[in-house]
């Protein structure tokens, strides 16, 4: 196979245990669709939600290697990465350091999921606290027994 980019042979390299097509000219990466979601694994465990999710997509500039198909460009989960897929499902071409910035996106965002849940964890707690304590305290409450007269 051939870079998409420039056009020069890609060789067979394991990166994160994955095996990769890498450019030796412009560093880029050919991931197979298999193989982002290893990528995404590295992350996110096999349990947890994950899956290429493409947005804003629109026609690249570059073609499949596999293929010859003009890949799709997208925003990688809404972010500000913009990675290249293939519309016939061979893969993904992936520019120099793209591969360490969807790493790092990811992580960062598996950290907001789980920031999210401790925080509605908390307020289920703190929720279940005040019904204890007696339904006389809270806004909410005090409107209930408004309209019901109760």
């Amino acid at each position: 196979m051939n870079c998409p980019r420039d056009g020069a042979e890609l060789r067979i390299e394991s990166n994160r245990r994955i095996e990769i097509d890498l450019c030796p000219t412009c560093e880029g990466h050919w991931l197979d669709f298999h193989e982002m979601a290893e990528l995404e694994d590295k992350v996110f465990g096999k349990d947890k939600r994950k899956g290429t999710v493409e947005y804003s997509r629109r026609p690249s500039d570059l073609k499949c290697p596999k293929c010859d198909e003009t890949l799709t460009a997208f925003f990688y989960r809404a972010g500000r990465i913009e990675l290249d897929s293939c519309p016939n499902d061979h893969g993904f071409w992936l520019d120099k350091g793209e591969d360490k910035e969807v790493l790092d996106f990811m992580k960062e965002r598996d950290k907001a999921v789980a920031r999210s849940a401790t925080a509605e964890a908390n307020w289920q707690r703190a929720k279940e606290a005040k019904g204890a304590k007696g339904s006389s305290g809270g806004v909410v409450s005090k409107i209930k027994r408004f309209f019901t007269g109760r």
